[in-house]
């Protein structure tokens, strides 16, 4: 069945990084009590970065040992690198919790070939999760930003990832920038149990009124995420929502 979407709006910023810990903290024991372990793929950004660190400060007794980390995109860094999703991921969550270092699958992009990393990563995927050749991943939850030109992961308007169906991860070339985005498809976004979008600021109010009110053709790429047999959850503070008609 097509996916419900729902949006929240919280008053402040720091009022939506806890409901966005609470969200995570939720489907996570939900996951574990289900299955007994807990698939999230995290992304980059400063939204994310504080929910990050709160989730080390309030919830670092919490059971990592059953929940496994993957990256829905990453820059064609290295993991040192102050660009690398990896890096700030690191730097607020992994080192601050008992996590077995196994249960982080992060994108080797060292590697100086991005579509290689990207063939890398997508085989740890296909290991981890068992797939068969056809199969995409059911990741218990994906956590996504949007940015200014309505992009989400490393999905960029009018690059060339936005029309693979077959591949789970993929060296994406961001003309903007010159350079590669290692990221997930659109199948594996849309795959996802639940897909919780973050997004604080006064910044991101246009561009959400038109992702969220707006019919776009072609629709932006954070449009198309629209998860084929899950939730999509749209968690925003004032700011963010406030061009949104409600």
């Amino acid at each position: 069945m097509p996916s419900t979407r729902s949006i929240e709006v919280l008053a402040t910023a720091t009022d939506l990084f806890h409901a966005a810990a609470e969200e995570f903290i939720g489907a996570a024991r939900s996951a574990i009590g289900a299955h007994g372990r807990f698939t999230v793929a995290l992304s980059g950004g400063s939204t994310p970065k504080a929910l990050y660190s709160l989730l080390a400060a309030n919830y670092f007794n919490f059971a990592w040992n059953r929940v496994f980390l993957f990256f829905g995109d990453e820059r064609h860094v290295p993991p040192t690198d102050p660009e690398s999703n990896y890096r700030m991921v690191n730097e607020s969550l992994l080192t601050k919790i008992s996590i077995p270092s196994e249960n982080v699958f992060r994108v080797p992009a060292e590697n100086p070939d991005a579509v290689a990393a990207a063939a890398d990563y997508e085989a740890q995927l296909r290991r981890f999760f068992a797939l068969k050749p056809a199969d995409f991943p059911r990741f218990d939850c994906i956590l996504l930003g949007i940015g200014p030109d309505g992009h989400t992961a490393s999905l960029f308007p009018e690059s060339p990832a936005l029309d693979e169906q077959s591949r789970l991860v993929v060296a994406n070339w961001v003309a903007k920038f010159n350079t590669h985005r290692i990221t997930f498809t659109f199948p594996v976004l849309n795959h996802a149990a639940a897909v919780i979008f973050l997004a604080s600021g006064a910044d991101k109010a246009d561009m959400l009124r038109h992702v969220l009110e707006d019919k776009i053709t072609p629709p932006l790429p954070s449009q198309r995420v629209q998860p084929s047999d899950g939730r999509l959850l749209w968690m925003l503070d004032e700011a963010a929502a406030a061009k949104l008609k409600r």
